[in-house]
């Protein structure tokens, strides 16, 4: 959204940018532009309509297809998220972005090996957005695979060092490799960066200690 000329006023915004669709109505950019900004204005379902334009109109937008899938994953529809990232990869196999979506949808059905897998993908295609390798670090945890874990939440931790779910998750992967004292410092430099470590697990780790 970064690219829109937003303001406080969306109403005013979502005005403009109707009249230009009705001015231009084969104008993929101005109807994925207005997808965003009701998207963002909570007019959900009217960014749903408007994504779909777009895609009739080109249908290799690979944005509107993932835009798509962001907006079912956030109602709880899985099952279009997944086709709608699937299209995006159909027509750019190398979409770091979906691949990270579909790695998300497939942990929140419980398939860990398969959101592993799109994780990787997703590093593969694009090794700088962290929020993947936290994601793969807490998927590696859910299999019990605490070493690549390890590997990935430290990756994400040196990517950005104040994001404190990376570190929860480093600190995490440390623990189930008995570095106690190291798992003690990076839980509480990510209670200290605003993250809600869980009390227990800080009581867990002063056992080991």
């Amino acid at each position: 959204m970064s690219d829109l000329p937003l303001t406080e006023d969306l109403n005013k915004v979502i005005a403009e940018l109707e009249k230009k669709c009705r001015e231009h109505p084969e104008n993929a950019m101005a109807h994925h532009h207005l997808a965003l900004v009701y998207r963002k204005a909570g007019r959900i379902d009217d960014a749903i309509r408007e994504f779909s334009r777009v895609l009739e109109i080109d249908p290799y937008s690979v944005e509107s297809n993932v835009n798509l899938g962001a907006i079912h994953f956030e109602r709880g529809d899985l099952d279009e998220a997944l086709a709608a990232n699937q299209a995006a990869l159909q027509i750019n196999p190398v979409f770091a972005q979906a691949h990270a979506n579909i790695g998300l949808i497939r942990q929140q059905q419980g398939e860990t090996e398969k959101a592993i897998a799109a994780y990787r993908q997703a590093t593969e295609s694009d090794p700088q957005i962290t929020t993947t390798w936290v994601n793969l670090a807490s998927a590696y945890i859910m299999a019990g695979n605490f070493a690549d874990a390890l590997s990935a939440a430290r990756q994400a931790v040196e990517q950005d060092p104040e994001f404190g779910m990376a570190r929860n998750n480093l600190a995490v992967a440390l623990f189930y490799t008995e570095k106690y004292q190291e798992a003690l410092e990076q839980a509480n430099k990510a209670k200290e960066q605003g993250y809600p470590v869980d009390p227990k697990f800080f009581d867990a780790i002063n056992n080991q200690i």
